[in-house]
């Protein structure tokens, strides 16, 4: 776009005068305003910006010499370059006057056109550049308040220093991370202030010297920086030298990143990665050595079974008390009514009584185990194998050491056994690690068990709570074959192992196995594809979430329960209360839950 054309005042009685400066600068990028009097012209000079003011000397009214004195005294006037024109003859004194009111030059008429017109591009030329740097002034001005804005807003702490290592430049981040203000640091070198770690002293030196020498113009490394207290300071730093024309260095900057509580969060899923590796590792090693051990003991594979899958499910009940926890612990009250929960053990036969205590993780599974081989014991040759027998179980704190009692009556008369078997001995090793021990004790009436537990940090008292037990269908209660005969079942499960164990069950009871679908692509399509009658649905397909396949199921008035190893919380928020049968499961309450479901339907 061409640029705009330079105004500038002529100021003269005369017309003539007025015509010949207009057709002197016609075809120039030159505008000549025109005035016939001082008053004129200053009223020009209220509504324009004009690059020069060429005054004739004389005029009527008001000369030349007093307007001239009057822009001199106007804020919006006093920089404008003056020309004098006369046609009387002058002397010094009057030009020194001239001078004098901030005339730049002073020229008598006939004035040279070729030297006026080139005394005026002078100043137009300069008034270009005026108004270019004042444009450059108010860019770089606004840009640098933007910048100000914007930086003291960031989470980024910006730091600059010259080539000597001193700041020059400290943000408001900075000031935020670091808790030095900037006029505290300004001019000092990173070691004058303490602010580096001593461990990255060197790094950080070494950095420096290479932006500084020109080895690098710019990088990022992970240094740990002090704060004003003394705290620590995890940071990426992202730095880049400036370099002037000459390639000669300016200053170096640092944009500096808290990375601390990512950091922190990395090493706590370190750490988790492997608990978690640590507890998996554990659990299978405890499932394996319970797979042995039950088979060593065991008649045949119909007591097999039971034994096995009822030990597992101890274990899991355990693992789940403390999921909900985080890890923290479990309750001992819910330990015992886990085993109510499960169906292993008839409220009406069982007594107890004892202070609300929180148990520690490694305590707690073990205790869960006792606990069932307890019952398990019970069911097999105690209390619990007649429908009158009572088990009592109470607990103390006693000192330093936490007794339980197990107390079995009104069973059928017991012995001393004549070798220990495995849940006898589970129970006495368990204790053994932890410190405590397992005493038992055999009368006619029926057997007790003395346990010692070492409290410890391990063990804590809390406010007694009521429990909330579960209510457990009854430990005989057998799916109805003629309600699952010839249902389709369909499975959406991803674990193999898991998908063959539903599909076995629900195949024995005489239903028909649909799937398995392993993730959410293949689910909607089976569902579209096949007329199933019920579906069993995992919390969770290989990372996906499954709130589409079960809102499809509502959709189509297909019925279908939750199986899986989460929590309820963790379950699609709208069908939080829909049927649900935890990992690990018996095959039986996985058939009973799904008959449970399809009896309105077969009805």
């Amino acid at each position: 776009m061409p640029p705009s054309a330079i105004k500038i005042l002529a100021v003269d009685d005369v017309e003539d005068n007025l015509t010949a400066l207009e057709a002197l600068f016609k075809g120039s990028a030159v505008e000549l305003l025109k005035a016939r009097s001082g008053v004129q012209a200053l009223e020009l000079l209220l509504v324009h910006d004009v690059a020069l003011a060429l005054l004739d000397v004389q005029m009527p009214g008001m000369d030349g010499f007093e307007l001239a004195e009057l822009m001199r005294g106007i804020e919006r006037t006093r920089r404008v370059p003056i020309i004098f024109l006369t046609a009387v003859a002058t002397d010094d004194r009057r030009r020194f006057k001239g001078y004098e009111t901030g005339a730049v030059d002073y020229l008598l008429k006939p004035v040279d056109t070729q030297i006026l017109r080139s005394k005026v591009q002078i100043f137009v030329e300069l008034f270009r550049q005026r108004e270019e740097l004042a444009r450059q002034r108010d860019e770089h001005a606004a840009a640098l308040a933007r910048l100000n804005a914007h930086s003291d807003n960031s989470p980024l702490a910006i730091v600059e220093f010259d080539a000597r290592l001193h700041v020059i430049a400290w943000s408001k981040g900075a000031e935020r991370l670091f808790g030095w203000r900037s006029a505290e640091v300004a001019g000092f070198t990173p070691r004058q202030f303490a602010w580096l770690d001593p461990d990255d002293a060197a790094p950080f030196a070494a950095l420096m010297d290479d932006l500084i020498a020109g080895r690098r113009l710019r990088d990022m490394q992970p240094m740990r920086m002090r704060t004003a207290e003394g705290l620590r300071v995890d940071c990426e730093c992202y730095c880049s030298a400036l370099l002037d024309g000459q390639g000669r260095l300016v200053s170096i900057n640092l944009q500096i990143l808290d990375v601390t509580d990512r950091k922190r969060a990395e090493d706590t899923q370190r750490l988790l990665v492997g608990e978690l590796n640590h507890r998996v590792k554990n659990t299978l090693a405890s499932v394996q050595a319970i797979a042995e051990q039950t088979l060593r003991h065991s008649s045949g594979p119909s007591d097999f079974a039971p034994t096995f899958t009822g030990r597992i499910h101890a274990l899991a009940r355990a693992h789940s008390l403390l999921s909900n926890t985080t890890w923290q612990g479990a309750s001992l009250r819910d330990l015992i009514n886990g085993q109510i929960d499960i169906g292993t053990v008839n409220p009406a036969q069982l007594v107890i009584d004892g202070p609300e205590l929180d148990l520690a993780p490694e305590l707690a599974l073990h205790l869960a185990m006792i606990l069932h081989e307890l019952v398990t014991n019970a069911h097999k040759y105690g209390a619990l194998s007649v429908p009158g027998g009572r088990v009592s179980l109470t607990w103390v704190v006693e000192g330093d050491d936490l007794r339980m009692e197990w107390v079995e009556r009104d069973g059928p008369i017991v012995s001393a056994p004549r070798r220990r078997g495995f849940g006898t001995a589970l129970i006495e090793r368990s204790l053994k690690a932890e410190g405590g021990s397992a005493t038992p004790g055999y009368t006619p009436e029926g057997v007790a068990w003395t346990l010692l537990v070492p409290i410890g940090a391990r063990i804590r008292p809390v406010e007694s709570v009521e429990p909330v037990i579960a209510p457990a269908p009854p430990k005989d209660v057998v799916a109805d074959a003629r309600v699952l005969a010839g249902q389709r079942i369909l499975i959406i499960e991803d674990e193999p192992l898991v998908a063959m164990e539903i599909a076995a069950a629900v195949e024995d009871a005489g239903a028909v196995p649909l799937g398995p679908a392993s993730t959410v692509a293949e689910a909607l399509d089976l569902i579209e594809t096949s007329e199933a009658d019920l579906a069993v649905l995992d919390g969770n397909l290989q990372g996906e979430a499954v709130d589409v396949i079960a809102a499809e199921l509502t959709d189509r008035r297909i019925p279908f329960l939750f199986v899986t190893g989460y929590g309820r919380d963790h379950l699609p928020p709208r069908f939080r209360d829909a049927a649900l049968v935890g990992k690990p499961f018996h095959p039986n309450g996985l058939l009973v839950a799904i008959e449970q479901l399809l009896v309105p339907q077969a009805g």
